[in-house]
């Protein structure tokens, strides 16, 4: 497990934790909003799909993205951002959002689009990660960005642990390459 704690001397010029050079690789904020933009234009294509064939195929890349997005983040982000924060309620709820956003997603995947509710069980978990997302940004990751925790070493870990997902849970033909 990568170290979180500052290696620089106290009179030593401060450094973001976004700038943190101690780690390599992606900053894990930048990284999740990365994830959280790349689910929002699924959701919009859905949206504007007509096709069931299309929905069906948007929906299942929508919820693989969900699941990548909400492991690493369960596995690496909260539990590593959970040290830095004085007040833990705001990585509870988060993980208590994932719990209603998973069992959504389990709704959706045993379904084909043109089933009763498929489209209204995909918007309201539109609705759910806009929600989420918004709190997220908004709130938690404002407040781990002015904590000490590196956000580049966080971030590496979360690019090569969702680098292993994606290759373990997309198995399907051409996915991969997305």
């Amino acid at each position: 497990m990568a170290t979180t704690t500052p290696s620089s001397p106290k009179n030593a010029p401060a450094k973001s934790a976004t700038t943190s050079s101690s780690g390599k690789g992606p900053d894990a904020v930048a990284l999740l909003k990365a994830g959280h933009r790349t689910v929002e234009k699924l959701f919009a294509q859905f949206e504007s799909a007509k096709d069931e064939d299309r929905k069906t195929a948007l929906a299942d890349k929508i919820c693989l993205e969900l699941r990548i997005h909400m492991q690493i983040e369960e596995e690496i982000f909260y539990p590593t951002s959970r040290e830095f924060l004085k007040n833990e309620d705001i990585v509870d709820e988060a993980v208590v959002e994932h719990a209603a956003a998973k069992d959504l997603m389990d709704e959706i995947e045993a379904m084909n689009a043109g089933d009763d509710l498929y489209d209204a069980k995909v918007k309201v978990l539109s609705e759910q990660i806009e929600h989420h997302v918004e709190e997220e940004e908004e709130e938690y990751f404002p407040k781990v960005q002015k904590t000490d925790m590196d956000l580049k070493s966080v971030g590496a870990r979360m690019q090569a642990r969702k680098d292993e997902l994606t290759a373990q849970l997309d198995t399907s033909p051409g996915k991969a390459d997305q």
